[in-house]
């Protein structure tokens, strides 16, 4: 006659005659999120997910058919909540609040803009950033395909910016340049504009340099602006 078992601790999740837990495709998105942040993209596999939310890795593929999927879904999680510009502000300045609100949202996990790179969701919170992107320049009066440009001109200027600023800022590293060796290379002599600008190269405030950026783009909008109806 067999022992009775042991019960499992309080909480735990009790198995069903020996079938997987089930899957819920937002808590794994959520999983795959908490150890981004703790190992980086590079350490986050399909088997080390599968391990943190207690199933095999085969049931991954149910919800997520590629890796390259669950960046996605990732991608999506991370957008929440960005497309909400102030609706006091004009286009430039609602404009703006997006621009930084992405960066935001990146900026909250490590590797996060490396995660949207190339991730085309179509869920509600990327459609919605860029349906607000799009409407707030067409309601000023850009044209669709000037409103659709800028928008892509936006969000590729913000991944980009921050894909280099997460790279530069990553645990050990001294910033997006060695001062030290850029001085040893970079003489006044053979590189003077490069001597001149060196303080503001090795810089790693890149609030300022992604303002300073953001700020140039707008320039180039408010030229190319032509209030009227929306096209």
């Amino acid at each position: 006659m067999s022992s009775p078992s042991t019960p499992p601790p309080a909480g735990a999740a009790r198995p069903s005659r020996g079938r997987p837990p089930r899957l819920d495709q937002a808590r794994t998105v959520e999983a795959a999120l908490v150890l981004l942040d703790e190992s980086g993209l590079d350490a986050l596999t399909m088997r080390r997910l599968a391990d943190a939310v207690g199933v095999q890795a085969g049931a991954l593929y149910r919800h997520f058919a590629t890796k390259q999927d669950l960046l996605t879904a990732m991608a999506e999680r991370i957008l929440a909540g960005c497309a909400t510009p102030p609706p006091d502000a004009d286009w430039s300045g609602r404009l703006t609040a997006l621009a930084r609100g992405m960066r935001t949202a990146l900026l909250a996990h490590r590797d996060g803009a490396r995660v949207y790179a190339g991730t085309h969701s179509t869920g509600p919170n990327t459609l919605g950033f860029a349906e607000t992107l799009i409407g707030v320049l067409r309601e000023a009066g850009f044209g669709h395909e000037d409103a659709a440009r800028t928008a892509l001109t936006v969000v590729h200027f913000t991944v980009g910016h921050t894909l280099e600023e997460q790279a530069a800022l990553q645990p050990g590293d001294q910033g997006p340049a060695d001062p030290e060796q850029l001085r040893e290379a970079v003489t006044a002599a053979r590189f003077p504009h490069l001597s001149a600008a060196l303080p503001v190269l090795t810089s790693t405030d890149f609030t300022a340099h992604f303002e300073f950026g953001l700020g140039l783009l707008l320039q180039g909008l408010r030229a190319l602006h032509r209030p009227g109806p929306a096209a």
